[in-house]
């Protein structure tokens, strides 16, 4: 259930001043040098991303998972994704000489501690993937070391794919300087100490970190109410959850938001009919 949305309380006078109407105080913008410092943005990105892997991939039985990283320390990001627009092109032409079905892709850049790059490609196949042998991809790929995995018996495959690229490792996190006691967090996959979110800061500005290939739909957003989103979902298991709320300077809670993933299972998938991951965002207002 939507609320009013709360006052708006600056205004904005320049590229780098706005006014505060409660007291009228001027006040400089805080500019960032580079989407690195902007976390929110970035973790914002992985939130769409994670949707949009979810609304793809009802079955994780029917998709490849796999990392590609360099055998030198390369650290440029356009080189990345240029390697990769290459590399698709042979996959291709592999997949059709080996008579195997066409794929879809959706890949997501990760930047490491040391600067170098990482991409992790989910390739969805209409049905369950082919073997290709380890072997066979690094040669396609061309440029270090490959790693294939599967998503079987993955719940929320999304959530859990798009962990990697937010979280890092306690030993990467020091010597990149950027851990945090306070988001020390033990991995559930792993059993390892991770720092949550220590990653964010290592992409560039205006870095897009995820794209994926023309058949991919994006996930479909619709304002409805809490008992129409309960009867939508009906059934489904819930995978995900988040509430945060929204505070205004004096620390008065203005809004609270509670995002919500349910995933239809493959048993109770119909192919004939129009079947989404339900992402439920419910907002109100706080009184």
């Amino acid at each position: 259930m939507v609320g009013s949305p709360p006052a708006i309380t600056i205004k904005k006078l320049s590229a780098d001043l706005y006014a505060d109407k409660r007291t009228g105080e001027v006040k400089e913008f805080q500019h960032h040098d580079s989407r690195a410092g902007d976390k929110a943005s970035v973790s914002q990105s992985l939130r769409k991303l994670r949707d949009l892997i979810n609304a793809n991939l009802e079955n994780p039985e029917t998709a490849l998972w796999v990392t590609l990283t360099y055998r030198e320390n390369m650290t440029d990001p356009a080189r990345l994704y240029e390697d990769y627009r290459r590399f698709w092109l042979r996959f291709k032409y592999y997949l059709n000489k080996q008579n195997h079905p066409p794929a879809e892709y959706i890949i997501a850049a990760e930047p490491q501690g040391r600067g170098a790059w990482h991409l992790h490609c989910l390739f969805l196949f209409p049905e369950k993937p082919p073997f290709i042998p380890n072997s066979d991809m690094a040669r396609i790929w061309g440029h270090g070391f490959t790693k294939t995995q599967s998503l079987e018996k993955i719940g929320n495959p999304g959530l859990y794919l798009t962990a990697y690229l937010g979280n890092m490792g306690l030993e990467e996190s020091v010597n990149s300087g950027t851990f945090q006691a306070t988001r020390l967090a033990e991995s559930k996959s792993k059993k390892k100490a991770i720092v949550k979110g220590a990653r964010l800061s290592l992409y560039p500005s205006a870095f897009n970190l995820y794209r994926f290939s023309r058949g991919i739909q994006r996930p479909e957003i619709w304002q409805t109410t809490e008992r129409e989103a309960q009867a939508e979902i009906s059934g489904m298991p819930l995978t995900y959850e988040k509430t945060i709320s929204i505070t205004d300077e004096g620390g008065t809670i203005r809004n609270i938001i509670n995002y919500r993933t349910y995933i239809r299972t493959p048993a109770e998938s119909d192919t004939t009919t129009d079947n989404k991951t339900k992402n439920a965002e419910i907002s109100r207002e706080a009184h």
